[in-house]
Order: structure tokens, then sequence, then C-alpha cells
């Protein structure tokens, strides 16, 4: 694969896909409005119609009011800071008194959170920075919550992808994640797979070993590690046209036969390679100190407990092994 064709290009040289999330990225030329005034014209659009997109935090202010003065600049500098999770809107009650008399607004400087077109909350006062993070917190949700939900959508997405053979849209949405989240190791896990599908084995090798120890760990990176040391060994057992014609000579090769269940399991074939290693147990549990049924749990290990051929063969081998 050509560096031009390669979707694993620009992570450490080894993908071109941008992360994005929370929506359509925001550019120096289109920034994202977080902080505005409205009217009471306005209001249905700038706060009931925007809140089912996210919670709005209305601050009704007037400008005799010293205690609206002091609140403004630190709650514009929290919002501004929480990146879209809330927005702000402020409100003229001199200008545009209809509304806040509407809600019930007594005093000022006082702030009303709507959520899907409702108020839900609200405080009164020139309250500290620290009790507004609180707030917000309390409407929208604990701060990362909605990343980490699209980065899970995102995961997902590129599973079904990979699964389906499309190794350019999964790579992409992995090397998104990477980029948002660089020791996610599912991502990893995930990009790793792209790149043995491709044909990158070293690449992937490279990958999955420059993850921090304590990911080394997780199910994820341990499966596709086995699948790595099961490819490269692989690689070293041989022709198997050679091993299937061998076989044919003699069905009781049954080292032949393990090493033909190695290749097929690299090449995908995965129900086949179980097949064989199973046809050893039934011949001969003692070949190679029942090296077939230890090879076939490696090969467990490897795939998952919800692969179809996992669960196809753990039910042959418990017929096998209780019979």
């Amino acid at each position: 694969m050509s560096d031009n064709s390669n979707p694993y290009g620009g992570y450490g040289g080894q993908m071109t896909a941008q992360a994005h999330f929370g929506g359509a990225p925001a550019t120096p030329a289109t920034p994202v409005a977080l902080v505005k005034d409205t009217t009471t014209a306005g209001f249905a659009k700038d706060v009931l119609e925007e809140s089912r997109n996210q919670p709005v935090l209305v601050d009704f202010w007037a400008p005799w009011c010293g205690p609206c003065k002091q609140l403004a600049p630190v709650i514009e500098k929290v919002v501004a800071e929480e990146k879209g999770r809330v927005k702000l809107v402020k409100l003229n009650i001199d200008d545009h008194p209809s509304i806040p008399g509407q809600l019930g607004i007594q005093s000022i400087p006082a702030v009303v959170a709507f959520v899907n077109g409702r108020p839900v909350d609200g405080f009164m006062g020139a309250v500290p920075e620290s009790q507004i993070r609180q707030f917000i917190d309390k409407v929208a949700g604990p701060a990362g919550a909605d990343e980490a939900a699209e980065i899970e959508a995102v995961l997902a997405e590129a599973a079904t992808l990979l699964s389906g053979g499309d190794l350019q849209g999964a790579a992409q949405l992995y090397g998104a994640v990477l980029q948002a989240d660089p020791d996610n190791a599912r991502a990893a896990a995930g990009m790793a797979e792209c790149m043995l599908a491709a044909g990158q084995h070293e690449r992937a090798r490279e990958l999955v070993t420059g993850m921090p120890d304590e990911h080394q760990k997780t199910p994820e990176i341990q499966a596709v590690s086995k699948k790595i040391e099961q490819m490269e060994e692989a690689r070293k057992l041989g022709d198997p046209t050679a091993l299937e014609h061998a076989l044919a000579l003699n069905p009781d090769d049954h080292e032949a036969r393990l090493k033909l269940a190695k290749i097929l399991n690299v090449s995908g074939k995965r129900e086949e390679a179980a097949e064989h290693l199973l046809l050893v147990m039934k011949r001969d549990r003692t070949f190679d100190d029942d090296g077939a049924r230890r090879q076939l749990l490696e090969f467990f290990e490897a795939w998952g407990p919800k692969d179809p051929a996992t669960i196809m063969a753990r039910r042959k081998l418990s017929s096998i092994l209780f019979s």
C-alpha cells in the first residue's frame, strides 16, 4: 500500500484521520457563538429552540444592577471554557420585561437554565465561579460525559466498518479516537486490526507495543497481540497447498494438520482452522501433549468469546471433552 493510499499514514506515520467530537469543528472563520444577547422576539429561537441542542443559560440583567456587572464576566468566562457544553443568552429586563415577568423573575441577576425548551433550574445573585461550574454540571452532566458517549459511538461504528471490510473507513474513525484519546486501548487495537488486514504487520506490532504498560493488559490489546504472534508464526510454517497434499496422503499427519490450522486462522478461515484442530483431538488427544486443544484455546483468546467461530468450536470442543 503506497503512502498516498495508506489510511494509516498520519498517526505516527500510520494514519491520516482527524478527530472532530461534539459536532462539526469550529474554524477561526466560523466561531461558535457561546454567548449572545437576545430580545423578546428572539427568545424562542435563541433559547427555546437552541436548548434542544444543549442547555442554554439565560442571564436576566439590567445596566443599573451592580451584582449583574460582577456576575457577567465570571459566567461568560466559565461558559467559554466549557467549549459548547452550554450556551449563555443575556436578556436586558429593562428593554424586554415581558419574559422575565412571565417567568416570575423578581430580583437580578437571575440565571435560568433551559433544556429541551423548558426551564429546569436556576440561581440568583453574583455567585462564585465554583458554584457556576457546579450548576453547569448539574444541568449538563459531568464534564466529558458527552465526548465519552460520542467516542463510544464512533468505536462501535468503526468496528462495524472493519467487520464489513471497509478498512479505510474504519481506520479513519479509529484514528479520530486516537487523536482525541491517544491511549484508548480499543481504538489502538482496532487500528492494529486494520493494519493487519492491510498486510502491515510490522506497523501493527509497533502500534500495539507502543501503548502504555498499563494498557498492554487490556483484553483488546492482548487479543490483537496474540493475533500478531499467530500471524508471525504462521508465516514460518510453509506452503498451505503442500500441507493439504500431505494430509491427502496421510490424514493422520497431525503435525501438518496443526500447521495448516494456524495458517488458515491467520487467513481469516477461523471455522476451518478450528475443524482441523477438533479432528486432531478426536483422533489422538495425546498428540503433542494435547497440543490441538491448547492451540484451540489460543485461538479463542485471539478471536474473543463472541466470535461465531469461538461459539461453534467451544460447543464441539465440549462434546469431545465430555462425551
